[in-house]
């Protein structure tokens, strides 16, 4: 079985200028770092012209489809009925998109059944960890 999950999904970037069209990014889910997602926005859709990509909690993504969630870089919220704003955070701006709630709901239904939630913990090799953070120490 996969250890990744990929889902391409449709950003609508939400700006002062006029209205921009639709721009692909993609989620990203990995069994070997349990508690995160990473949402990510090619480079011809980045004010930089590279590629972005953030990683936050899936806890968050998740909390965020139905009512006000985070209080940091990433904000997220649902937006009517079948959409949902994530809210980027940066020194340079804020970036503001939405994406249909069902594709999220979607990638989150895939990543639960990779490793169901509250297990996470169950994913990650904490000794061979304290030991190497150990030998660092050294």
């Amino acid at each position: 079985m996969s250890t990744v999950i990929e889902q391409p999904v449709e950003a609508r970037l939400v700006a002062a200028a006029p209205r921009m069209p639709n721009i692909p990014a993609t989620l990203r889910y990995d069994r070997s770092d349990p508690f995160a997602v990473r949402m990510t926005f090619p480079a011809p859709a980045t004010l930089e012209g590279v590629e972005v990509c953030w990683t936050f909690a899936r806890e968050l993504l998740t909390a965020g489809l139905e009512g006000p969630e985070g209080h940091g870089d990433v904000r997220v919220r649902p937006y009517g009925y079948d959409r949902t704003v994530l809210e980027f955070h940066a020194p340079e701006g804020t970036a503001v998109v939405h994406v249909r709630s069902g594709e999220i709901r979607r990638f989150l239904a895939a990543t639960g059944e990779l490793v169901p939630a509250g297990l996470e913990h169950l994913q990650l090799d904490l000794d061979n960890g304290l030991a190497e953070l150990m030998r660092d120490a050294c």
